[in-house]
């Protein structure tokens, strides 16, 4: 029987390859803890996000190219993840934030919210840790569409403790006011509000924080872009040319403070608003479609009931649609994130 070596496990590892990075997952550094006992191979394949949605096909691969070695009897492929940063250390978040995803559209009444409170929820089922932030203080819709009521309580630490619901850490003005109180922020005072958010809450350990902008071009957005180094933007759209027309001033707006397209999403898909308007501004911009949106009333019912749909209806067609989404924003960060690791030989 021939020996089985670790050299000889790696070189096999390496026709694997991450479709989105492009690269060899040894070359990657995702192998690790490689152990050889009387034909048996054992070793980890740490992945850079836990939504991962070629997870299982990588280890389907990495089994086979190890199993066809000669004196190998039994392969065992542990799957991992360890979400990388693309945040400095010098920012309000501090180290436990690690990604920072601004959702945002053009316009109002597209679905934002609802796009946003799905694919938070829908990241975490994966297992990946996230946080959502409210930022639209003249619209929170979070706490509705999330089922939390309450005013947020210090933490441990002195700093306010984010409200939890369906796995996701939330933040929102809209803990903070009574029924059909009114917002009536200047610029300077949005600005504060959305700095306390960021520093003063207790956020803790999150592989992502996806922010809920207001929609428009306005001081929100200008402001974020100041005060933490954004991952990305998500750029949520409806199908009809009246929505383009603004999402299409968005993505310009995003490009003028220089924070990068992750992707492009279209909401309400379908025969009543249409379909093909959100992959039609992609491909003018250059960015990537992540997924259209059907028109469901369930989501709406979740949305309303506190519920979201990748909750409520799991197994309907609008929660893969979601589920779907949010492996490829995930695997849009990871490239994001992949251009920085060194090659490993």
């Amino acid at each position: 029987m021939s020996e089985v070596t670790e050299a000889a496990v790696l070189n096999a590892l390496r026709v694997v390859k991450d479709p989105d990075l492009h690269r060899d997952i040894v070359s990657l550094g995702f192998v690790k803890d490689i152990k050889i006992c009387n034909g048996a191979v054992k070793f980890t394949v740490e992945l850079t996000t836990p939504a991962c949605p070629v997870k299982e096909q990588l280890k389907t691969q990495a089994h086979d190219a190890v199993r066809a070695l000669p004196g190998v009897d039994q392969v065992n492929v542990n799957m991992t993840a360890q979400v990388r940063s693309t945040l400095g250390p010098a920012n309000l978040l501090g180290d436990g934030v690690k990604n920072v995803i601004a959702v945002t559209s053009g316009k109002g009444g597209v679905g934002k919210s609802t796009v946003a409170a799905n694919l938070a929820v829908a990241l975490a089922q994966t297992g990946a840790r996230v946080g959502l932030l409210d930022a639209d203080v003249y619209g929170p819709n979070v706490p509705i569409m999330m089922g939390i009521q309450g005013k947020p309580l210090p933490s441990a630490t002195g700093k306010i403790a984010p409200k939890e619901a369906h796995g996701v850490k939330t933040m929102s003005v809209g803990y903070l006011l009574e029924d059909a109180q009114p917002v009536m922020w200047r610029g300077p005072m949005l600005h504060k509000a959305l700095e306390q958010f960021l520093k003063d809450v207790a956020w803790g350990e999150l592989d992502y924080l996806l922010v809920d902008m207001p929609p428009g071009t306005g001081d929100a957005q200008i402001s974020l872009a100041q005060l933490v180094p954004l991952t990305g933007a998500l750029v949520v759209t409806m199908p009809q040319e009246v929505s383009l027309t603004d999402v299409r001033r968005a993505i310009s707006m995003c490009k003028q403070v220089k924070c990068e397209i992750l992707g492009v999403v279209e909401n309400m898909s379908g025969e009543i608003f249409g379909r093909g308007g959100g992959r039609r501004t992609a491909e003018k911009f250059q960015v990537p479609l992540l997924g259209e949106i059907p028109l469901e009333p369930a989501v709406r019912v979740g949305g309303d009931s506190g519920v979201p749909v990748v909750v409520g209806r799991p197994d309907s067609e609008v929660a893969a649609a979601f589920r779907e989404i949010a492996g490829k924003l995930a695997a849009a960060v990871a490239t994001k994130q992949a251009m920085a690791l060194p090659v490993l030989q």
